[in-house]
Order: structure tokens, then C-alpha cells, then sequence
């Protein structure tokens, strides 16, 4: 038995993740940023930033694999930079006041 025969069951796999985690990061993101609006409080603003960061990063990756055909390496490395920025700006937004 090959190992791609379950190539198209990961694929669909990975396309209903990445798809939730851009619905569940877009709530994060929209809800985080509604809640800088209400208080005009520069750490929600920050915390939205690295939410929306990171959501982007998530749907990027699938994005460059599934669309642009690049290597998944490729892909989960602009993935996992964008995540890294995104929770620098988040633990920034955790520490200011």
C-alpha cells in the first residue's frame, strides 16, 4: 500500500482545519478588536494585531500548498514565522500597560 493513498482524505483533512482555524481565529481577532474599540486600550490593540497575525500565517500556509503548489515545507515555515510574530506581539500586549 503506498503511502499517498490517503493523500486526498489529508488533503481534505487539512483544508477543514485551516478552515476553521480562520473561522476560529477571525472570532478571536474581530472579538479582541471590538474590544480595543470599546476601550481604545493600546494592549487590546496589540493583541488583535498578533491574533490576526498568526490566524493569517495558518491560512497562508494552506494557501501556498494547496493553491500555489509549493512545497509544504515552504508552507508550514511562513506559517510557524507568522506564529512566532504573532505571539511576540502577543506577549508584548500581555506586558505593557
Amino acid at each position: 500500500m503506498s503511502h499517498f493513498a490517503n493523500a486526498p482524505v489529508l488533503a481534505t483533512a487539512l483544508i477543514a482545519v485551516q478552515t476553521a482555524i480562520l473561522v476560529l481565529g477571525g472570532l478571536i481577532t474581530y472579538f479582541s478588536f471590538k474590544a480595543y474599540r470599546r476601550t481604545g486600550e493600546s494592549s487590546l490593540r496589540a493583541l488583535t494585531l498578533g491574533f490576526g497575525i498568526i490566524t493569517f500565517g495558518a491560512t497562508v500556509a494552506g494557501v501556498l500548498d494547496v493553491v500555489f503548489g509549493l512545497d509544504l515545507v515552504v508552507g508550514v515555515l511562513v506559517d510557524s514565522l507568522l506564529t512566532l510574530l504573532g505571539f511576540a506581539i502577543i506577549t508584548y500586549s500581555l506586558y505593557v500597560e
